[in-house]
C-alpha cells in the first residue's frame, strides 16, 4: 500500500512537472511560474522571492459564432471548452531571451535597455482541435504577458465576449486610481485601499462630454502600493494595445483581485479577431522603490520597433497657443452668433461675427510676435476653420471639413508671416468625435498643411464617437488613432492627440504620434480644478504608457484677474508650474497662458525659454506617489540639466543632492522657487530666483510651500 501511494505521488509529480514552467529574470530577482490546474492555466510571481501576484487564471470568453449578443446579453455562463478558459493540456514550450539597447527617437534617454527573458507555453484544447499561446516576458523590473492566436483551421475567425486576465494580489495595497470608462480618463485621482474602491466609485466621477463609467472598475495604468516596513510599489498596466479594445481592472474588493474588462462596441463585441493575431501585453511593474517604477521603460519595450524609413521630421517642440484664453471663457472659438451651420452652403462671410472670435489675423499676429521674440517653435491657433458654432452636442457627422478658414483668419498671410519670423503655425483638428468624417477629410486636411508648412496638428475627440455607439477606446477607434498616424506619416506630420485613448508605449513603432492628452490636463483647471496632489499622481499612472500634453505655464492662476467674481483658480504656485516642464515629460511642450501675463515676470519666463523637450538621460531622484516627485533631466545632445520638484497639498523641504552631475566640473545653478510668504491659494505668484555655484558634491536644500514647486537650469562654468 506504502508503494503504490508513493507511485501515485510520483505519478502526480510528474504531471505537474510537465504542466508547470518558471522562468527567472535576468537578474534573477522576479521568478514566473506557470502551470494548469485541471485544464485552467495560471501564473504566479514572486519578487526577491516574496509573492506579489498569487496564482492568478489566464483565458478568454468567446461570443457564439452563431450570431451576435447585444451587451444586455452577454454573461459568463458556458463551458471552458467553448471559450479559451480551460480544457487545456501543454504541448509545448520554448524560452528564449534578448538583450538590446535601441534609440528612442524622442524620449526620456538617448538610449533604452530592452533585457528578458521569454518563455512562450502553447496550450491545445483537445475538445475543440485549437491551440493558443501564451507568452511572458520577464524584465528586471517586472512581468509582460499576453495570447498569440496562430492561423489554424478550427481559430481563424472569432469575436471576444471579455478577456479574463485575473492579477490577484496578496494584500490589501494602497491604490491611486481612477474610474474605469469607456470614453474618458478626465477624472481626478482617488487614493484608497485596493477594499475600498467599491465603496469610493459612486463619488469617483464628475460630469464629462462624453463618458461611460464601468461600475466597481479602475483604468490601467494603476498604482499600488503594500505599506509597511519594506514597502512593494506595482503598477498594471497595458501595452501594445493595437486592433484590439483598451482594457479597465474589475475590482474583487475582498479578494484583493482584478481582472481585465475590454471596451466593447456598439454591438456589445469586444473584439473582432482574424488570426494570426496577438493581444496587447499585460503588464505588471515592481520594485521596492517608487523611483524605478517612474524609471521603467516596460511599456515601450513591448512595442514593435517602427517601420518608418524617415523619422527626420520627428522633432522635439516648444509652443504657445491662442488656446487658454477659450478655456478661461474670455474669447471664443466660434467666429459668428449662428447656431445652425451647414459646411458648403452656409457663406460665412455673410453672418453676423459675434466680436468674440480669438483666432483672427490682427490678433494671432500679437501672438506670432511674442513667440517668435522668445523663441518658441511653433504657435498652436484653435477655432480657425468654419464649423464651431454648432460643433458640440449634436451628433454632427459633417461638422468641420479641416480645409475652410474662418472670414477674419488669413491662412495665407499668417503662415507667410510666422515663416518670416523663424515660427511655425501648428494645426488643429477638432472632430468633436466624428472619427468618419475625419478619416475622410485627412488626405485634404494633410496636403492643406504640407501646402502651408505646418510640422504637427494637435487633434481633438471631444464628445460622443461617430460612428454611433462606439466609445473612444473600443477596438474601431483604437485603430482610428492609429489609421490617422500612419496617414499622418505619409504627409511628414507629428500627431498630439487629445481625448484620444491613453498612450501603451506604442510612441515606439508611431513615433510621428508625439504626445497625447488622455488624462485630466491643464483646462480642467479652468473647469472642475486638479487637487493639489494630481500632478504627483500622473507621472505614476498616465505617464507610463508615453507622454502627456498637460500643457502647464500657467502664471495667472487666479481667474477673478480678468472676471472679478470668478472663484476659479489653477492649485499650483507659479514656481510649480516651472517645475512640471521637468517632472512631466513629453516632447511637446506648452506655454500654455496669455503672453500678456508672461510678460509680467519674464525672469521666472525665462525658465520656460531655457528647457529642453528631448533628453539624454533623466534621474528620478526622490517619489512618493500622491506626495512628491524630484527629477533631474541633462538635455538631448549639450551638458546641461534641469531638475524639477513638485509637491501635493502639504509643505516640504527637499535637499537636492547633484551627485548625477560630472565629477570636478562646476555648474551655474539657476534657481526658481516658491517665495518665502507663497501660497498656491493666497500669494501664488510669489517666487525667488537665485544663482548658485554648484558640483557633484553640493546639496542643496530647498523648502516647496504647500501645491509648491521649483525648477533648477543647470550650464557648466568653463
Amino acid at each position: 500500500m506504502h508503494k503504490l501511494n508513493l507511485s501515485i505521488l510520483a505519478l502526480l509529480l510528474g504531471n505537474l512537472a510537465l504542466n508547470a514552467q518558471t522562468l527567472k529574470s535576468p537578474n534573477a530577482e522576479f521568478e514566473l511560474n506557470f502551470q494548469l490546474k485541471e485544464g485552467v492555466p495560471y501564473y504566479h510571481l514572486k519578487y526577491k522571492g516574496e509573492t506579489v501576484v498569487e496564482d492568478s487564471k489566464l483565458g478568454l470568453r468567446l461570443l457564439n459564432d452563431k450570431g451576435i449578443e447585444f451587451a444586455s446579453a452577454i454573461d459568463t455562463r458556458g463551458t471552458a471548452t467553448s471559450d479559451l478558459l480551460g480544457g487545456f493540456e501543454k504541448t509545448a514550450e520554448k524560452f528564449d531571451l534578448k538583450n538590446e539597447v535601441w534609440e528612442p527617437i524622442l524620449g526620456e534617454k538617448k538610449q533604452y535597455v530592452n533585457h528578458y527573458n521569454e518563455l512562450a507555453v502553447t496550450l491545445t484544447q483537445p475538445a475543440n482541435n485549437r491551440y493558443i499561446v501564451v507568452k511572458f516576458r520577464l524584465f528586471d523590473d517586472g512581468l509582460g504577458f499576453r495570447y498569440e492566436f496562430p492561423e489554424q483551421e478550427n481559430l481563424n475567425y472569432f469575436r471576444l465576449k471579455e478577456e479574463d486576465s485575473e492579477f490577484d494580489l496578496p494584500w490589501d495595497t494602497k491604490a491611486w486610481w481612477i474610474t474605469g470608462d469607456y470614453d474618458s480618463q478626465e477624472y481626478q485621482y482617488q487614493t484608497t485601499k485596493l477594499s475600498e474602491i467599491p465603496e469610493r466609485w459612486p463619488s469617483s466621477f464628475d460630469s464629462n462630454a462624453s463618458q461611460f463609467p464601468v461600475k466597481n472598475s479602475v483604468q490601467s495604468p494603476v498604482m499600488l502600493k503594500k505599506e509597511g516596513k519594506y514597502p512593494i510599489y506595482l503598477n498594471i498596466a497595458e501595452a501594445a494595445v493595437v486592433n484590439y479594445s483598451t482594457s479597465h481592472l474589475e475590482v474583487d474588493a475582498k479578494e484583493f483581485k482584478f481582472k481585465t474588462h475590454l471596451t466593447p462596441d456598439a454591438q456589445g463585441v469586444k473584439g473582432y479577431i482574424q488570426t494570426p493575431a496577438v493581444s496587447p501585453w499585460r503588464t505588471i511593474i515592481v520594485s521596492n522603490k517608487a523611483e524605478e517604477v517612474l524609471d521603467s521603460k516596460m511599456l515601450f519595450n513591448l512595442n514593435e520597433p517602427t517601420d518608418y524609413t524617415d523619422t527626420s521630421y520627428i522633432k522635439p517642440t516648444k509652443y504657445m497657443g491662442v488656446w487658454w484664453e477659450m478655456i478661461i471663457g474670455k474669447s471664443s472659438w466660434a467666429y459668428s452668433t449662428a447656431k445652425n451651420v451647414h459646411l458648403g452652403k452656409t457663406d460665412f462671410s455673410k453672418l453676423t461675427p459675434n466680436a468674440n472670435h480669438a483666432a483672427n489675423t490682427t490678433k494671432v499676429k500679437e501672438y506670432i510676435d511674442f513667440a517668435s521674440t522668445h523663441g518658441f517653435d511653433a504657435l498652436l491657433i484653435e477655432g480657425w476653420n468654419e464649423g464651431w458654432e454648432d460643433w458640440f452636442g449634436n451628433s454632427k457627422e459633417y461638422v468641420f471639413d479641416f480645409i475652410s478658414p474662418y472670414p477674419d483668419f488669413d491662412i495665407k498671410e499668417l503662415n507667410a508671416y510666422a515663416h518670416s519670423k523663424g515660427l511655425k503655425l501648428m494645426m488643429h483638428h477638432e472632430t468633436s468625435g466624428s472619427a468618419t468624417n475625419y478619416e475622410r477629410w485627412a488626405d485634404k486636411a494633410f496636403a492643406l498643411m504640407n501646402k502651408y508648412d505646418y510640422p504637427s496638428v494637435k487633434t481633438g475627440y471631444v464628445g460622443a464617437i461617430i460612428p454611433r455607439g462606439e466609445h473612444h477606446y473600443s477596438q474601431w477607434t483604437n485603430n482610428h488613432f492609429i489609421r490617422i498616424a500612419e496617414k499622418a506619416n505619409e504627409y511628414k506630420i507629428m500627431v498630439n492627440s487629445h481625448e484620444s485613448v491613453r498612450p501603451s508605449g506604442q510612441s515606439r513603432t508611431y513615433p510621428n504620434w508625439v504626445a497625447a492628452e488622455a488624462a485630466r490636463g491643464t483646462e480642467y483647471e479652468a473647469f472642475g480644478g486638479n487637487d493639489p496632489d494630481h500632478q504627483t499622481i500622473l507621472p505614476f499612472t498616465r505617464f507610463i504608457g508615453g507622454p502627456m500634453d498637460y500643457t502647464p505655464g500657467i502664471f495667472q492662476t487666479q481667474l477673478n484677474y480678468y472676471f472679478p467674481d470668478d472663484t476659479r483658480f489653477v492649485k499650483t504656485t507659479l514656481a510649480k508650474q516651472l517645475a512640471l516642464y521637468v517632472v512631466m515629460y513629453s516632447p511637446l511642450q506648452m506655454a500654455a497662458d496669455l503672453p500678456e501675463n508672461y510678460q509680467r515676470h519674464l525672469d521666472a519666463f525665462q525658465f520656460i525659454k531655457d528647457v529642453a523637450a528631448d533628453w539624454d538621460d533623466t534621474k528620478i531622484l526622490s517619489a512618493e506617489p500622491g506626495e512628491y516627485i524630484h527629477t533631474a533631466r541633462k538635455t538631448k545632445g549639450k551638458d546641461q540639466w534641469f531638475v524639477g520638484g513638485v509637491t501635493d497639498e502639504n509643505a516640504r523641504t527637499y535637499t537636492v543632492d547633484f551627485s548625477f552631475l560630472p565629477k570636478n566640473k562646476k555648474y551655474e545653478a539657476v534657481i526658481y522657487m516658491d517665495g518665502k510668504d507663497a501660497d498656491y491659494i493666497k500669494n501664488p505668484q510669489s517666487y525667488e530666483i537665485v544663482k548658485k555655484t554648484v558640483t557633484s558634491r553640493t546639496k542643496l536644500p530647498i523648502h516647496l510651500v504647500r501645491s509648491g514647486g521649483y525648477a533648477i537650469s543647470l550650464n557648466p562654468i568653463n
